[in-house]
C-alpha cells in the first residue's frame, strides 16, 4: 500500500487552522486520504461524491469539534455511528491521551476501520460493533455526525455518561450538523450553538455547526 502524501494543498488546509501540530500528527493526517482511497475499494466507507474534498469535508469538519473543546487526558469518548471513522479517527489524533471508542452497527465497516486504526498506529483508539443503545460501556463524552436526528440520538445515549466530570465542564455530546437546527433543538434549551464559520472561512462551513449537549 503506498501510504505517501500527494494531497499537499488538502493538508496545507489542515495546517492553516491547527498550526501547533505535532510531526508525528500531521503525518498521520497526511496519510489519511490514501489509506481512506485504498480501503474504500474494499467498503463503501465515504461517498465518492465527496472524497474529492477529503480533508475538508470529513478531516477538517470531524476537527470542528476541536475548534471548541479540548478533551482533558484520561477522557473517555464514544463516536457514536462511527462510519468510516469520522470523526473519531481524526480527533484521536488530534487528541493522543484521549481514549475513543468508535461504534457502528455495521461489521464490514468496523473491520476496515481496524485496518485504518492499525495502519495510523493509534494506541488510544478502539472498535465495538454494537448498537448504541445496547452498549454498556459509561463515557464522558459523546461525539457524532449526522447519523439522526439529536432528540433520537440523545434517547440513545442518555444513560450512557459517567456520574463524575474529568473535565471542567460537565459531561455530555459534541454533534457535528448542518443547516437549520431549529425544530431539532426545541427540546434542548441548554444545548449550546457552535458556528463552525466563525472557525473556517470555507463556504462550506457556511451553515455546519457543533452543538454541545451537557448531560443534566
Amino acid at each position: 500500500m503506498n501510504l505517501n502524501n500527494d494531497n499537499n494543498d488538502n493538508m496545507e488546509l489542515i495546517k492553516k487552522y491547527f498550526p501547533n501540530l505535532l510531526n508525528q500528527q500531521i503525518y498521520k493526517l497526511s496519510i489519511l486520504k490514501n489509506l481512506y482511497a485504498y480501503w474504500n475499494t474494499h467498503v463503501n466507507l465515504i461517498s465518492r461524491n465527496t472524497f474529492y474534498n477529503f480533508y475538508q469535508q470529513h478531516v477538517l469538519f470531524s476537527l470542528g469539534i476541536a475548534k471548541v473543546f479540548s478533551f482533558f487526558p484520561g477522557s473517555y469518548v464514544m463516536d457514536l455511528g462511527t462510519g468510516g471513522g469520522f470523526p473519531g479517527i481524526p480527533l484521536s489524533i488530534i487528541f493522543p491521551n484521549t481514549e475513543f471508542i468508535l461504534v457502528d452497527s455495521i461489521q464490514k465497516k468496523i473491520k476496515i476501520i481496524e485496518k485504518i486504526i492499525y495502519n495510523l498506529h493509534l494506541k488510544n483508539t478502539y472498535t465495538i460493533c454494537i448498537r448504541a443503545e445496547k452498549l454498556e460501556n459509561k463515557f464522558d463524552f459523546v461525539v457524532t455526525r449526522g447519523v439522526n436526528k439529536i432528540d433520537i440520538i440523545h434517547n440513545w445515549i442518555k444513560n450512557k455518561f459517567k456520574y463524575k466530570s474529568n473535565s471542567k465542564i460537565k459531561n455530555g455530546a459534541l454533534y457535528l450538523k448542518g443547516g437549520n437546527l431549529d425544530e431539532e433543538l426545541k427540546k434542548f434549551p441548554h444545548a449550546i450553538e457552535y458556528p463552525l464559520n466563525h472557525y473556517f472561512h470555507e463556504p462550506f462551513f457556511m451553515t455546519k455547526k457543533v452543538i454541545w449537549i451537557s448531560n443534566i
